[in-house]
């Protein structure tokens, strides 16, 4: 993917190797092919999208059809690393990475708050997503709002 520097923006040497490994579980579908046409932020109106997770990790949807609001972070391969000063608007005004919800990070973990609309199977339909299509997944939990704890509460916390 080719990439558009900004002016003001600035990049670092990547460390050479990493601290720690991701399974990815699924692949996410949308509609968005190219980085120009998907949301910046995902509308809870937005298009249904699918969450298709692998087979193995089937056992893990148990439940979760009692939740309407998910979170559901995933990888963003597409993105650059090495951005720490952004300038998102092109008119000088510039950011750190940190400091914006920019897919351009170190670790391009995305963050999507969605509707649970329907579970089929393996596959789970939901509005709000803001990725390309075949984003792989990382992981899904219910928002922490509506979620109780099952475990029981800790000693003295």
């Amino acid at each position: 993917m080719e990439f558009r520097f900004r002016e003001g923006e600035e990049v670092v040497d990547l460390p050479e190797g990493t601290d720690a490994g991701v399974y990815f579980i699924g692949r996410i579908r949308t509609p968005w092919t190219d980085r120009k046409d998907c949301p910046r932020q995902g509308r809870e109106d937005g298009p249904e999208c699918r969450i298709e997770l692998d087979a193995r990790w089937a056992p893990a949807l148990r439940g979760v059809e009692e939740y309407t609001w998910l979170d559901v972070l995933y990888w963003l391969d597409k993105s650059r690393r090495d951005l720490v000063i952004q300038n998102p608007k092109s008119d000088g005004k510039l950011f750190g990475t940190f400091a914006l919800r920019s897919p351009q990070r170190p670790n391009p973990i995305g963050l999507s708050r969605v509707r649970l609309e329907r579970v089929e199977g393996t596959t789970l339909v939901v509005r709000g997503l803001d990725c390309l299509d075949g984003t792989p997944l990382i992981d899904i939990k219910p928002n922490r709002c509506e979620f109780t704890p099952k475990a029981p509460p800790k000693p003295g916390i």
